[in-house]
């Protein structure tokens, strides 16, 4: 599925961190296998009402500023404006309309949904209001010439609820998987060899190849066909370094990566041999768990490696130990520039995409997985014994799988992953994100 991207846009320090992690706090999903992983991305998945969308966290937009690293920050929160499904669009309730956020009004007023004439929804929220008594301050704000701010306080909370239902009610609907092509998104820190990845797997004397418009700037999509299946390949190798600077160029990357991901079923996150891992791939990596997609990790430029016995299966055991939560994301060594093995990706993607679709019934479920938790159950908590006595796979994708207990909110976290990895251990999902919700059942709460 598409999910729709809304990106938080304002000055520096009108509270867009702040509201960014306010909103986040909200998901009430269980996700695996996230949990451990550095989490400072600057987008995640965020839920409300039933409602799931991309929320995106940008720099204070500066557009006079003389500084190189403030130009670069302006032109990242150009382009997530650009990505954007609804602009969020934040200001100081404290400080009064600032001169900068005329022009900030004006550049998110030329933002037009692709295809159209039509301006992109824009939610305008002034922050800093923290009692009824402030409301008035935020009617200063309608010189913005965009209708109906409203005044939240990102910090306490307050008025949070009806900014995200204001939210909801403007975004798109998600909109469901392709099913005749398989989307694969090729993405990774810059100069791993994306360009010569694509090139390789268009190259392929076995494959019809047709280029398609691409739906994001700097980048095409190309439809081929290999051994009877259709792919559609999205290409971020277009990315440009925006600045020397190290952390600018991880910002930009995992920016632009977030519209390739959201479009795709399954996710090649290219790593470089000859490099050392990065915390910026397993962010990418993260990212796509995060929407449910599909993964592979492919190494490139293997052929500049000296090998000796076991060399794949070391560089294994040391990406499993950098990332251990992505175990289950299976590992290909290639070389992009000679071709060598890279046509596998193709039918590893395959094999993910058709894990990410699996169905288990209930009495399978039953016999293995209500089997082993009986055997071995839940650990008493709070003087409260718990018990599992239910559990079925839910519809849609990724695979999520639905337990119900007496005393849900007392499971753990490490109960969790014995769960998941039983999961994984009886049916497989390689490559495959679970996602693993916890219920109250009625009439199971039993005194302890």
């Amino acid at each position: 599925m598409r999910l729709p991207i809304v990106s938080i846009i304002g000055r520096p320090n009108v509270g867009k961190s702040t509201l960014f992690n306010r909103i986040l706090k909200r998901r009430q999903a269980v996700v695996d296998p996230t949990s451990g992983v550095t989490r400072d991305r600057h987008d995640a998945t965020a839920d409300w009402a039933g409602y799931s969308f991309i929320l995106i966290d940008t720099g204070g937009l500066i557009f006079q500023s003389e500084e190189e690293m403030q130009r670069h920050i302006t032109a990242q929160s150009e382009l997530a404006i650009e990505q954007s499904d609804l602009v969020l669009f934040l200001v100081d309730g404290q400080t009064g309309v600032h001169p900068e956020e005329a022009a900030i009004a004006n550049l998110i007023r030329k933002s037009k949904i692709p295809g159209t004439s039509t301006q992109k929804p824009v939610v305008l929220a002034v922050n800093k209001i923290d009692g009824s008594a402030e409301d008035p301050d935020v009617y200063e704000f309608l010189r913005l010439g965009i209708p109906e701010p409203i005044g939240i306080s990102a910090l306490a909370g307050r008025m949070i609820g009806d900014l995200l239902d204001r939210v909801v009610s403007q975004i798109p609907p998600v909109q469901a998987e392709e099913t005749e092509s398989l989307h694969l998104a090729i993405v990774g820190r810059p100069n791993v060899g994306k360009s010569s990845l694509v090139n390789q797997l268009l190259g392929e004397p076995r494959m019809i190849v047709s280029p398609i418009p691409g739906t994001t700037r700097d980048a095409i999509d190309t439809t081929l066909e290999f051994e009877g299946r259709s792919y559609t390949l999205i290409d971020t190798a277009g990315l440009r370094k925006p600045a020397r600077v190290k952390e600018q160029i991880e910002f930009y990357t995992a920016l632009r990566s977030v519209g390739a991901i959201n479009r795709s079923n399954v996710v090649c996150v290219l790593l470089d041999a000859s490099q050392e891992l990065s915390v910026q791939d397993f962010k990418i990596a993260e990212a796509a768990a995060d929407a449910g997609k599909g993964l592979l990790f492919v190494v490139n430029k293997w052929d500049l490696i000296e090998k000796e016995t076991n060399t794949a299966g070391a560089y294994v055991k040391d990406l499993e130990q950098a990332a251990r939560t992505f175990a289950w994301v299976p590992v290909v060594f290639i070389s992009a520039l000679t071709g060598q093995r890279a046509a596998k990706i193709l039918s590893m993607a395959a094999a993910v995409a058709d894990q990410r679709t699996r169905r288990i019934s209930t009495q399978e479920l039953r016999r293995t997985i209500l089997a082993d938790i009986k055997y071995k159950p839940p650990p008493a908590a709070k003087g409260k014994f718990v018990s599992i006595n239910f559990v079925t796979q839910a519809e849609g994708i990724p695979p999520t799988f639905v337990f119900f207990s007496n005393y849900p909110e007392l499971i753990g976290e490490t109960y969790v992953r014995f769960i998941t990895n039983r999961l994984r251990e009886q049916f497989g999902f390689e490559g495959v994100p679970l996602r693993i919700l916890l219920r109250q059942k009625e009439g199971i709460r039993k005194r302890s």
